[in-house]
């Protein structure tokens, strides 16, 4: 059973975290969808991760990725194959789509298929300007020393 959430009274309480609720609501709503193929998140590092995606049977002309503003979208789709001489089809090769909603400044790295698995990196590359910087304090007795500011008028006549 779904559980449906209303983040309706939190819109209203709320400003400038509408991309967070919009995140909450795509997640609710793409869970519903399919699971197929499984998945897995790794986080690798401090700031890598790894999406591995169970994709047995699929090649590399099978599968779709694309990057865009913050969504990573994985297709896969197999080529039209004959099933004459199945006895017994358990492999899945189904129609597939995964997305997968990135934080700010996370980029793809790179992508592999390996023994039935696409392994896509993650790297989240913070810029220079939103990085963290240490301010420094200044002294009383320096700013003391410093000689007074003027500020120019015109004299009155």
């Amino acid at each position: 059973m779904a559980t449906s959430y209303d983040f309706a009274p939190l819109f209203r309480s709320s400003v400038g975290f509408d991309r967070v609720f919009n995140l909450l609501e795509n997640a609710q709503r793409a869970r519903s969808i399919s699971d197929w193929p499984p998945y897995d998140i790794i986080k690798t590092g401090d700031d890598t991760y790894r999406i591995a995606i169970a994709v047995a049977g699929f090649a590399e002309d099978d599968l779709d990725m694309t990057f865009q503003s913050n969504l990573l979208t994985v297709k896969g789709k197999k080529q039209e194959e004959s099933s004459e001489g199945y006895i017994h089809r358990g492999i899945a090769g189904r129609p597939f789509e995964h997305r997968f909603e990135l934080a700010d400044h996370v980029r793809v790295n790179g992508a592999e298929l390996s023994n039935g698995l696409l392994l896509i990196e993650l790297v989240r590359e913070i810029p220079e300007a939103l990085k963290p910087r240490k301010i420094e304090i200044t002294k009383v007795s320096e700013l003391a020393s410093l000689p007074p500011v003027q500020i120019e008028a015109q004299k009155a006549a």
